[in-house]
């Protein structure tokens, strides 16, 4: 059976979105993309309830409850009010719309927010290609040579070159969004955010938004929390 853990109390972050929802993701310790849901209501102060599944007993629970709250069989999926939500960044866009914050305000900001988060999205895809793949031992080298060195570059340019990106460390300079969390995500679990982000040394920039997102105070906790599997 699953696992399930009730994480934290219900508070008013809580009462504007509605109750206190359901995460179901697989049980792969603080990685992957269920993760960075858990980083959004942990930065949010919302309550929540974690339902893990193993690797082993994942397959059956496809077949038949997953399988009919989503009809693409994956997760993570979210359940609030007898409402399921699936994709894991529309589900982060959606929960920033609720709260009226980790968004931009301006139409322009908006797009780049979008805009940054959609090259992560795009880096974890190759990422998991080539980690997943039967012949990883092979691609993932090839993977952090080439497409994952590309993508940090470019991320690392973007923040430094945006408009909308100075006067501060994250994609919206002072204003932390759900995109600094899913940056944020890929890093670690491309392992750079681990051993002082030596890896990251030519990206400066970058290091900068990691940074910030680890020291902001709820994060800051759950990361040294026993809900933080590593």
């Amino acid at each position: 059976m699953p696992v399930t853990k009730e994480v934290g109390r219900p508070g008013p972050k809580n009462d504007v979105i509605g109750g206190v929802p359901t995460l179901h993701y697989l049980d792969l310790k603080s990685r992957g993309r269920g993760q960075v849901i858990r980083l959004f209501w942990e930065e949010a102060e919302i309550a929540y309830k974690d339902v893990r599944y193993s690797l082993e007993e994942f397959p059956e629970f496809k077949k038949t409850k997953l399988g009919d709250m989503n009809p693409t069989e994956t997760v993570p999926v979210v359940e609030l009010n007898n409402i399921i939500l699936t994709q894991s960044y529309a589900i982060l866009r959606h929960y920033a719309r609720l709260l009226d914050a980790y968004d931009g305000d301006l139409l322009s900001e908006k797009y780049w927010v979008d805009a940054m988060c959609d090259i992560a999205i795009d880096w974890r895809t190759l990422f998991a290609l080539a980690f997943f793949s039967p012949d990883s031992e092979t691609r993932y080298p090839e993977h952090k040579a080439g497409n994952r060195a590309r993508f940090l570059k470019a991320l690392n340019t973007h923040l430094r070159r945006g408009e909308h990106a100075q006067g501060g460390p994250f994609v919206l300079g002072k204003k932390i969004t759900y995109a600094d969390l899913v940056i944020y995500q890929i890093c670690h679990d491309e392992q750079l955010t681990q051993d002082g982000k030596g890896g990251l040394r030519e990206y400066r920039r970058l290091v900068q938004l990691l940074d910030a997102v680890e020291t902001r105070p709820n994060i800051a906790r759950f990361m040294t929390s026993d809900r933080y599997l590593g």
